[in-house]
């Protein structure tokens, strides 16, 4: 009996440190995706850039954030 209860203990406090762990990551993932789409927005009214909103580079800016942003628009000006 003793063995099930300290087992669910610790399948609780490692539910929560993965779960505090996940909210972390998808905050920063947030924060990154905002700034970056921002900036690239901001880059093509400008006329800087003309890199197309699609899927793979959204992810790219998701995940790069601002260096995300500047390799897209290198790789735009090649």
């Amino acid at each position: 009996m003793l063995n099930i209860l300290i087992f669910f203990l610790l399948a609780a406090i490692a539910g929560y440190l993965i779960m505090k762990f996940v909210w972390r990551v998808l905050k920063f993932l947030a924060v990154n995706t905002v700034v970056g789409l921002v900036l690239l927005w901001a880059l093509n009214h400008m006329g800087v850039s003309h890199v197309e909103f699609s899927l793979i580079n959204i992810l790219i800016v998701a995940v790069g954030g601002i260096v995300g942003v500047a390799l897209l628009v290198v790789l735009s000006w090649l």
